[in-house]
C-alpha cells in the first residue's frame, strides 16, 4: 500500500470495543492502560488513522460531554485530555505510523488564545500519515509568530484550528495575515460552526468539519490563492459602528459595574464565599466576551446559542438557569446607547425563555423589578 493511503476501517465492533477500552482507561486516569490500548490496536493491524479519528477523537468528544453533564470535574477533564494527548504521542512513535513525506508542506496551528490543541494535533498526525511534511505549532499561536514561521518556511497552506467562538476575531486576524503573505488558509473546529458559516464569513480559503475531511480536501489539490488586497473590514462592514471595539475595550469596567449592581439587586450575593464571587465575575466576563464576539460577527444567534448552552451547564450543576436573567438586564441597561448590543442581548434573553421553566416569566432586559433572587 502506498504511503499516505489509509487502510480500510476495521469492523465497527472492533472500533467500538477499542473506544470503550480507551474510555475506561481515560476515565480511570490510567495513562498506561490508555497507551497500551492504542499500541495493541496498532500491533493488531488497525490503521493509525483509524485509531486517531475513530477511537481517540470520539473518546475525547465524550470527555467534553461528560464534563458538560457535570459527571467529570474540570480536573478530571484536564487529566483525561492529557492522557489522550499522550496516547497520540505514543501512536506517532509506533512503527506503523512511520511515513516518508511525499507531498507538500502544511503548517498546523491553533488560533491565538485557543488552548484546546488536541483537534489540531489529530489533524497534524493524519496529514503526516498521508505523506505531508507537517509543521505542528500547537496551542495558542499569535498571528505575528505564525507569519514569522511562514516567512521561514515554504508552506503550501495553513490549517488553523479553533474550538471556542470567542477566538474568532483572533482567527480572522490570522486568516487575513496569512493571506496577505500569499498562503491560503483551511480552518476547522467547533468555533467555525457545524456548517462552517463563520469560516465563510471570515473569508477563509477552505473549511472542513473534521480532520479526515480536511486531509481529503488538501489531497484534492492546492487551495485557491488568496486575494492579496483582502482586508478584515471587507468581510464585516458592520464593524464601522465601533460597538465591538468599545465593548471589548471597556469589558473589564463593564463586568465590574454589572457585578456591583448584582450585589445591590440580590443581597444573597453578598453572602457568597470569595471563590463563589470570583466564579460569578468570571461568568459575567464570559457573557461579555460572547456578546462582543456576536457584535464582531454580526450574529445574534451566536450569543443566544451560548446562553442556552450555559443554561444547560448551570442546570447540570444545580444552579437555576434564571440566574442569567439579571445579568442580561443589567448589561442591557449599561449598553443602552449601543443599538446592536441591545438587540443581541434581547435576542439572547428571548432564546433563554425555554430554559427557564414554564412558571418563570420571560426576562425583561431593561427592568430589574421582576428579577428573582438566585436560589
Amino acid at each position: 500500500m502506498s504511503v499516505g493511503t489509509p487502510r480500510p476501517l476495521p469492523a465497527g465492533g472492533t472500533v467500538r470495543r477499542l473506544a470503550g477500552e480507551l474510555w475506561s482507561a481515560v476515565f480511570a486516569a490510567d495513562e498506561y492502560a490508555a497507551t497500551e490500548t492504542v499500541l495493541a490496536a496498532l500491533d493488531s493491524g488497525v490503521a493509525p488513522e483509524t485509531v486517531l479519528l475513530d477511537v481517540i477523537a470520539p473518546v475525547q468528544g465524550r470527555v467534553g460531554e461528560e464534563w458538560a453533564a457535570n459527571r467529570l470535574s474540570v480536573a478530571q477533564e484536564h487529566a483525561a485530555t492529557a492522557i489522550n494527548e499522550r496516547a497520540v504521542a505514543a501512536l506517532a512513535r509506533h512503527p506503523a505510523a512511520r511515513t516518508v513525506p511525499t507531498r507538500g508542506r502544511i503548517t498546523v496551528a491553533c488560533v491565538d488564545g485557543e488552548w484546546h490543541a488536541l483537534p489540531a494535533r489529530l489533524l497534524a498526525e493524519v496529514l503526516t500519515l498521508r505523506g505531508w511534511h507537517v509543521d505542528y505549532l500547537g496551542a495558542q499561536v499569535p498571528a505575528p509568530h505564525l507569519i514569522a514561521h511562514l516567512h521561514r518556511t515554504d508552506s503550501d497552506a495553513v490549517a488553523l484550528s479553533s474550538s471556542i467562538a470567542t477566538r474568532l476575531p483572533a482567527a480572522h486576524a490570522a486568516i487575513t495575515a496569512c493571506q496577505a503573505v500569499g498562503v491560503p488558509v483551511l480552518v476547522g473546529g467547533a468555533a467555525f460552526g457545524s456548517d462552517g458559516r463563520y469560516a465563510f464569513l471570515l473569508d477563509a480559503d477552505a473549511w472542513a468539519p473534521d480532520a479526515r475531511s480536511a486531509a481529503d480536501r488538501l489531497a484534492l489539490g492546492p487551495l485557491p490563492r488568496p486575494r492579496p488586497d483582502h482586508q478584515q473590514l471587507d468581510d464585516l462592514p458592520h464593524l464601522v459602528d465601533q460597538e465591538y471595539t468599545l465593548v471589548t475595550r471597556n469589558s473589564t469596567s463593564l463586568v465590574r459595574t454589572v457585578f456591583a449592581a448584582l450585589e445591590d439587586a440580590f443581597p444573597a450575593l453578598r453572602t457568597y464565599s470569595e471563590p463563589q464571587r470570583e466564579r460569578t465575575a468570571e461568568d459575567l466576563a464570559h457573557i461579555v466576551e460572547f456578546l462582543a464576539t456576536a457584535l464582531y460577527l454580526g450574529d445574534e444567534d451566536l450569543f443566544a446559542g451560548f446562553l442556552t448552552w450555559t443554561a444547560g451547564i448551570l442546570t447540570a450543576r444545580g444552579v437555576p438557569a434564571h440566574s442569567l436573567t439579571p445579568a442580561l438586564s443589567l448589561l442591557t441597561r449599561e449598553l443602552k446607547d449601543f443599538p446592536r448590543a441591545v438587540r443581541v442581548l434581547e435576542h439572547g434573553a428571548a432564546a433563554l425563555v425555554p430554559s427557564l421553566g414554564q412558571d418563570t416569566p420571560a426576562p425583561v432586559p431593561a427592568d430589574l423589578s421582576t428579577a428573582e433572587s438566585p436560589s
